[in-house]
């Protein structure tokens, strides 16, 4: 389920449209060029066979602090329909069964980042997450899976020598003890990701960037006895087209992607479209085919409050004059 939600918005609307390169202008380090920012998130992803998971999140970036440190938390919520899926549990058999079935997960996530010497930037995650979903087998057998955390974080480092070149890693670790009931009883165990991005930037012409990553991710669950390391490239292209609009297309691991900026002064709409979005992951657990939108409102309080109008507004309509400047 989290490949559906929390692992997009830790990469941002921005990152995922442009081939999910988590690693370049999606890097935990970067966060502190958002401050004074609040945004509105939502998510959808829909399978040709009727499955469907959704998110919300809202969240804010504080003012720059300490040296331009900012703070960034954000808090969100998926859900699903009756989901139909192909799943082992003990009770059922040694072989996957036909199953349906409702889940949910909550997550909060802080993110701390500030820019240090030359160029370089870094920051930290720290990330609260549970899920739960019950399903009930053809055979009206019911079966819950449920997790609870374990500490739980990530890091980033990015590096802009130039307006041109940008260049980051990115680091991710999730920790959870998993929990399976059905009608044999309660297994236990460890579940655990180790994700690892490295990606560049590069600026080849005005309004227009080149982006070229990887991931890796190494996964595994005690309860179903597996160990799992995959490799994928992250492939992406931007090109703003007018002040205030941009597009980009890319390839995010093996789901094609593309996406959007809007910008209406102090507000930014983030859009992006990934086909099948995260094969690379789940696999055809859910469905062979899915299609989903996710899209990012970001409202920046520090225009708003030094924005023309907004000075005419608080003065009852009447234009004031310029201050002098004392020098």
């Amino acid at each position: 389920m989290r490949d559906f939600s929390s692992g997009q918005i830790k990469k941002g609307v921005r990152s995922i449209g442009f081939g999910g390169d988590g690693a370049t202008w999606g890097n935990y380090g970067l966060v502190w060029q958002d401050a004074n920012t609040a945004v509105l998130d939502y998510g959808n992803t829909h399978y040709t066979n009727g499955n469907d998971f959704n998110f919300q999140a809202v969240g804010a970036t504080s003012p720059s602090l300490w040296h331009d440190l900012a703070i960034y938390a954000i808090a969100m919520q998926q859900g699903t329909n009756d989901v139909k899926f192909l799943a082992k549990a003990q009770g059922l058999g040694p072989t996957a069964v036909p199953m349906v079935g409702k889940g949910n997960d909550e997550a909060v996530f802080v993110k701390v980042a500030m820019p240090l010497a030359y160029g370089l930037s870094a920051g930290v995650l720290l990330s609260h997450e549970t899920s739960q979903f019950n399903a009930t087998s053809a055979g009206g057998q019911p079966v819950k899976w449920e997790t609870d955390w374990r500490p739980s974080g990530g890091f980033g480092l990015a590096w802009q020598p130039d307006k041109a070149w940008l260049f980051g890693f990115r680091a991710l670790y999730n920790n959870d003890f998993e929990r399976r009931i059905d009608s044999s009883g309660v297994a236990e165990g460890m579940a655990q990701t180790t994700e690892y991005r490295l990606g560049g930037s590069y600026q080849p012409w005005k309004g227009g960037l080149i982006d070229i990553g990887a991931t890796r991710i190494e996964k595994w669950n005690a309860i179903a006895g597996t160990h799992t390391v995959s490799y994928n490239p992250n492939l992406g292209f931007e090109q703003k087209v007018f002040d205030n609009l941009i597009l980009r297309v890319g390839l995010d691991e093996t789901s094609p992607t593309a996406g959007l900026t809007y910008k209406f002064s102090p507000f930014k709409l983030d859009i992006a479209y990934v086909h099948d979005m995260a094969k690379a992951r789940v696999g055809d657990l859910f469905g062979i085919t899915s299609d989903s939108i996710l899209a990012t409102l970001t409202f920046d309080f520090a225009k708003e409050a030094a924005s023309p109008s907004s000075k005419y507004a608080a003065t009852g309509g009447v234009e004031q004059p310029a201050a002098k400047v004392l020098r």
